[in-house]
Formats: C-alpha cells, sequence, structure tokens
C-alpha cells in the first residue's frame, strides 16, 4: 500500500512539475516593462534566497564543505550553470518576443540532441530505432529551416544549451537542491551587480512599477524552484520510463498556447517540420518503452533462474543434520 501511494505522489509531483513549466509561457510577460536580461538577473538572485530557505529548513548543508574539496565537481557546475544562464535568458527573451512555438520546438527538439551528444561526447551506441529517431529528427530541423527561410536558431539553442546543461549535471552527479545551490551562488554575485547597475542607471523596474511588479520579479526564485522540487520528489518515486513520457507535456503545453493563445502564426511547412519532431518521438519513446519492457523481462527471468539454480532438485532428499536435544545430550531428528 505503501509503495502505491508513494507512486501515485510521485505521479502527481510529475504532473505538477511539468504542467508548471509548460504553462510558465503565461507567466514572463507579466513581468514587462522588465526586459529578459533584468528577468533572468532577478530570477538568479531570488533563486538562491529560495533554495538557502529550503536549506536551513531540510537541514541539508553537510554536502557543502566536501563538494568544496572537488574543484572538478564544482568546474563542471560552473559550466553547467553558465549554459543554463543562455538557456533562461533565451527563453525569457522567446516568449516575451512573440516565440513561444519556436521556442516549444527547442524541448521537443531537445531529447534528440541529447541522444546525439551521447554518440559524439560519450561514445554511446544507439540502437536502430534510435538512429531512425535522429535521422527524422535532422530532416525535420531542414524542413524548418527551408520553412523560415533560415536555421531555427532559437529553437537550436535551447535544445542545445538543455542538452549541455544535463551533459555537465550528469557528469557532476550532484542532487538537484544541492546543484541548483551551486549553480545560482556561481550567478548570484554577476546578477545582483548588474540589477544594482541597472538601479544606478535608473533603468530598473524593480521599484518603478508598483508592488505588484516587485512582488512578481521576487515570485522569479519561487516559479524557479518549486517545479524543480517537484521534479525531484517524482524521480525517485516513478520510473524513469514514466518521467520519460511526462517530460513532453511541457513543450506540448507551450505549443498549444503558442498557437491558441498568443495566436502564432503557423505556416504549412511549420506544420510538416513539426510533424517530423512529433513522429521521431514518438519512435525514440516506442523504442524506450520496448527496450524497458525487454529488460524487466530479462531480468526477471535471470532471478527466476537463480531460484531454481540455488532450490533443490526436485525429489532429492534433504539431508537435515542432527541435533542436540535442549536439556539432554541425545541426539534427535526432525
Amino acid at each position: 500500500m505503501q509503495g502505491t501511494n508513494d507512486q501515485r505522489a510521485g505521479l502527481l509531483s510529475g504532473f505538477a512539475a511539468y504542467g508548471m513549466w509548460g504553462l510558465v509561457p503565461l507567466y514572463w510577460p507579466l513581468l514587462k516593462p522588465a526586459g529578459a536580461v533584468e528577468i533572468l538577473a532577478h530570477r538568479m538572485v531570488w533563486s538562491l534566497g529560495v533554495v538557502a530557505v529550503l536549506l536551513l529548513v531540510l537541514r541539508r548543508w553537510s554536502w557543502i564543505g566536501p563538494l568544496l574539496r572537488q574543484p572538478r565537481r564544482l568546474g563542471m557546475l560552473g559550466i553547467a550553470a553558465s549554459t543554463i544562464t543562455v538557456n533562461w535568458g533565451l527563453y525569457i527573451w522567446a516568449v516575451n518576443s512573440g516565440h513561444v512555438v519556436e521556442a516549444s520546438l527547442g524541448y521537443f527538439i531537445n531529447p534528440l540532441v541529447t541522444i546525439a551528444m551521447g554518440v559524439l561526447l560519450l561514445g554511446e551506441r544507439l540502437r536502430p530505432a534510435q538512429w531512425a529517431a535522429v535521422a527524422t529528427g535532422v530532416v525535420a530541423v531542414l524542413v524548418l529551416a527551408i520553412g523560415y527561410g533560415k536555421p531555427p536558431w532559437i529553437s537550436l539553442i535551447l535544445a542545445f544549451s538543455f542538452a549541455t546543461y544535463g551533459l555537465f549535471k550528469k557528469k557532476a552527479d550532484v542532487g538537484g537542491l544541492e546543484s541548483l545551490t551551486v549553480e545560482t551562488a556561481v550567478l548570484f554575485l554577476p546578477a545582483l551587480g548588474y540589477l544594482i547597475w541597472l538601479g544606478a542607471q535608473g533603468t530598473s523596474t524593480l521599484t518603478s512599477e508598483g508592488f505588484g511588479h516587485t512582488a512578481l520579479l521576487a515570485s522569479t526564485g519561487v516559479v524557479t524552484a518549486v517545479p524543480l522540487i517537484l521534479f525531484g520528489a517524482a524521480a525517485i518515486r516513478i520510473p524513469l520510463s514514466t518521467i520519460g513520457l511526462l517530460q513532453y507535456m511541457t513543450p506540448i503545453a507551450q505549443f498549444v498556447l503558442g498557437v491558441a493563445y498568443f495566436h502564432e502564426e503557423m505556416p504549412p511547412e511549420r506544420w510538416a517540420g513539426f510533424a517530423l519532431v512529433w513522429a521521431a518521438l514518438i519512435v525514440l519513446t516506442w523504442d524506450a518503452l520496448r527496450t524497458a519492457r525487454l529488460n524487466r523481462a530479462r531480468a526477471q527471468a535471470a532471478r527466476s533462474a537463480a531460484k531454481a539454480t540455488a532450490a533443490p532438485a526436485s525429489g532429492e532428499p534433504i539431508e537435515v543434520a542432527p541435533s542436540k536435544s535442549p536439556g539432554t545430550g541425545t541426539e534427535c531428528r526432525s
């Protein structure tokens, strides 16, 4: 019963995390007239405040000392912080500049870019279905480039920056809340310095647009941290294959918002490019589910074989060692 409750809680946490990420395009326009860089700086500064409070509440600070003595891990987290800065900044600009659909494409392409990086940088081997998915994704980008008249730079930079972020996070092998703490700590001083400079120039919107605007800018820390915490809760409770399926909620929601709410144009060539990307993701998901099912079947077969080997053969008499009867010196047999 406890396992069922954990899985239900994990599934709800996953839905909440990816749902919030999917709906965040509705949030960034509320922060205007602040520009993308100012919003990004506030996001960095307030995020560190939120994670610091969480660490104090959870009393999870024992990891800080050992991590500070590992410069290689710190360097990887520093690179991760740089790449996520590019990703966050471009995404905020794209949403507030009317490119929500193109931004959603970046997160559709991201799994394909991650797989390609695994092959090129980590020497991983792909299954035929994965090769087919990556090839279809490349064709999709070419179709979209022809349709746009140029490569879909916003989508490609978002996809590659997030894939690079994931690569260095994987190499650093640090927990979600802990890595977010380091990343925001690395970004805090440059972001705070930029905000102070804006204030000195008289171009900061923090206090010039009323209390509501100030509260919204401060809430960027919550908007950043809460989905990550929910994602962490989901990741330890539900299978990775389920997480892989849930991740598509975000770009799907962003795409629907871009078309239905922001009324962005979708000419035929863009539909064709998106259709190819979706086809590649269907192949990728089917292959992942099929491989997971085969692996479970093999593991079950191996466990059954191990039990059969350990158990005595059928019909073979079991020898019981003689034992001393309590209180006597005579042997007794069961």
